[in-house]
């Protein structure tokens, strides 16, 4: 067997390099019965199945339902949060995407788990800033970076999403989320290799007329020890089985630290526009109830308790009597 070519024999095969001169032996998919094949990107390698990604689709719509309502409490204000897409790209798509000046923190999610990557945009983050000073929740045109105040702001309002976020992954695994760090340019942001293939959830926000966006990013190397676990079956396998007294403690730390606001109606009367018109500083009017009859007291601008007015220590005060569902009970 002649393993080398002769001068002869390697010359004739580099003049049949010429255009036209050697045929083509490549494979026909049709004679071959290969029709369906599917093209494959190397460079954009998808990691994660379609099962994967609806199982992760499931927890954010919960996720954005939780965190939603929790913000609401927070800043006082109605925000709406909602899942808009999930795509799997490389870490470097993700970051050039990205608009600059932004603000987003490199994450650890365990210690059994890698980093990950929580952004959100200036249309997000200017009015929460905004409401939690006591403005309107308004955002400048001309968006800038971020003080160091406003970082620090952000930094807490960020421990936040990542309490709701851990919630809504209990079924899954465990998350102890901690920042490692914070940035406004994505691109000094070099906590992944360029090339890793990543899942990028996007979340809408809707914060008074500004609409602006949460970025979740979670790393294949990340989620690989809990892979398996990403799938609908074993989700909805596991609801519901976690202790009920771990469910009430924790619903209970929850609303622990929302505020609500308690009104009391002194009482009502009806007078015509002309005494209305004529009304002076130190006129009386006289109201329907009388003394030491029970007042009606507002949770929310819900009717929920009666009380009595009087005095503690310095301060005027009302004594709860009972619960209106009582007076139901007692009419019924």
């Amino acid at each position: 067997m002649k393993d080398v070519l002769s001068r002869l024999e390697a010359d004739s095969l580099i003049s049949s390099l010429g255009p036209g001169e050697m045929e083509s032996e490549g494979v026909n998919p049709k004679a071959e019965g290969l029709e369906d094949i599917n093209t494959y990107d190397f460079k954009r390698p998808n990691k994660f199945s379609k099962e994967q990604i609806r199982t992760l689709q499931i927890i954010h719509e919960n996720f954005a339902r939780t965190l939603g309502n929790f913000l609401s409490a927070y800043v006082r204000t109605v925000i709406k949060i909602e899942v808009t897409s999930i795509s799997q790209v490389s870490y470097g798509e993700f970051i050039n995407s990205l608009p600059v000046p932004t603000f987003m923190a490199v994450l650890r999610l365990s210690p059994q788990l890698g980093s990950a990557v929580l952004q959100t945009d200036l249309k997000f983050v200017f009015p929460v800033i905004d409401l939690l000073c006591g403005g309107e929740g308004q955002v400048s045109t001309n968006l800038r970076e971020l003080t160091e105040i406003e970082q620090t702001m952000m930094k807490r309002v960020y421990t936040t999403i990542l309490d709701n976020l851990k919630y809504s992954w209990q079924d899954i695994t465990s998350l102890e989320s901690v920042i490692d760090s914070l940035e406004t340019n994505p691109q000094y942001n070099q906590a992944l290799a360029s090339n890793e293939t990543v899942v990028i959830i996007t979340l809408q926000s809707q914060v008074g007329d500004n609409q602006g966006f949460i970025n979740i990013c979670l790393p294949f190397i990340s989620l690989e020890p809990v892979i398996n676990q990403l799938s609908a079956q074993h989700c909805f396998r596991n609801m519901g089985h976690k202790p009920k007294k771990e469910n009430m403690a924790l619903l209970c730390q929850r609303i622990e630290g929302s505020e609500v606001e308690l009104t009391v109606n002194l009482g009502e009367t009806v007078i015509s526009m002309k005494d209305f018109l004529e009304i002076q500083v130190g006129d009386v009017l006289p109201l329907e109830k009388s003394l030491g009859q029970e007042l009606d007291l507002y949770v929310e601008n819900s009717l929920k308790y009666k009380v009595l007015p009087g005095i503690s220590g310095n301060k005027r005060s009302v004594q709860i009597t009972r619960w209106v569902g009582e007076e139901v009970l007692i009419d019924g």
